[in-house]
């Protein structure tokens, strides 16, 4: 298969959303990271993408919407705090887990009896979806474990020859995915974290959203991923990627200790200068969202370095900082060492 990358116009719109009323796939834009796009609808066109992916097909997927009106028959219910929560958030970064509706393929939800929606922000992802009229679902456009990517080129590094068209619409602005909140049962629940934060949820629904443990801990046996991105080891370069908690000049010390061929530092802006070994810079210190907008950016340059080793500063843990640990915990699968 010839992967075809085109620039945003009326013209690759139209191929795009032709493409998905066909059950093919579509590689776009979305403001949190790259996704690939197949008709939520329709099982067999989402197969695809598990294949394109590598991906096992016990991840549910995230389905994509242009409008409220496109709710019905996704999910079966919408409570009253999805309400509150897309007026305050929708369109944005914000993907909420509902009671699933008749519509939506069992392939899509992994099975589940919820469905994960949100309504993207992204001009062209709302384009396509006016365009096709479907409503896709869409998880990033990387290969299964790998880092995300936020623009088309890195899309064309992990896609080539795997699906027809990917659409050429810059760099994303967030940089990681969407926030994941279950909103139905007695509480609200944070599944996966991401640039809508906890605090503000909190504050638009005037109670506690829980947070569940496989954010900043493996799933226990036999647990299900209730959300994507709850798996054990995801967005990873394939350097081994170890996180140091500590303040710099630890940091420092520790990397001139382990310093070696192969070895390198993800660190925050300004700091790789001082450091005995490469570094590539992921953001800037204590600023969750320049963080997550470099992250997989950076992730990937390791593997473009020829890194086999790296050492990563640790983020903070709150707001969207909590995004940016929770990706860097599974790029390390859990490898944390306290300095």
């Amino acid at each position: 298969m010839q992967t075809q990358v085109l620039p945003v116009n009326e013209e690759s719109i139209k191929l795009a959303a032709d493409l998905l009323r066909r059950g093919d796939l579509v590689a776009l834009p979305t403001e949190t990271v790259y996704g690939i796009a197949a008709d939520a609808r329709n099982g067999e066109a989402v197969k695809k993408i598990f294949l394109a992916k590598g991906r096992p097909q016990d991840n549910p997927l995230i389905v994509h919407i242009c409008g409220m009106e496109m709710l019905h028959g996704l999910v079966s219910e919408v409570p009253e705090r999805a309400y509150r929560l897309a007026k305050a958030f929708w369109p944005g970064p914000l993907t909420m887990v509902m009671p699933r509706g008749p519509e939506v393929s069992d392939v899509t939800c992994a099975g589940l009896d919820t469905v994960g929606i949100r309504m993207p922000s992204h001009p062209v992802v709302q384009a396509v979806i006016r365009a096709s009229g479907v409503a896709f679902a869409a998880p990033s456009a990387n290969l299964s474990g790998r880092p995300s990517p936020t623009n088309a080129a890195d899309t064309l590094a992990d896609m080539d020859g795997r699906l027809p068209l990917i659409l050429d619409g810059g760099d994303s602005d967030v940089g990681v995915e969407s926030t994941v909140v279950s909103v139905s049962g007695e509480h609200p629940v944070l599944l996966r974290p991401g640039y809508v934060t906890k605090e503000q949820m909190e504050e638009v629904l005037g109670e506690e959203v829980l947070v569940s443990h496989a954010i900043l801990e493996k799933l226990r046996p036999g647990e299900t991923a209730r959300s994507p991105g709850m798996k054990y080891k995801h967005y990873a370069p394939k350097a081994q990627v170890t996180i140091l908690k500590g303040d710099f000049e630890k940091y420092k010390a520790y990397l001139q200790e382990h310093a070696a061929p192969g070895v390198f530092a993800m660190c925050f802006d300004g700091e790789g200068k001082d450091l005995p070994v490469p570094a590539i810079e992921y953001g800037t210190n204590g600023d969750g969202a320049s963080q997550a907008h470099h992250l997989f950016t950076a992730l990937r340059e390791c593997d473009k370095q020829g890194a086999q080793v790296v050492y990563a500063r640790c983020p903070l843990s709150n707001g969207v900082s909590m995004a940016v640990y929770n990706r860097l915990l599974r790029a390390a699968a859990f490898r944390v060492e306290e300095l």
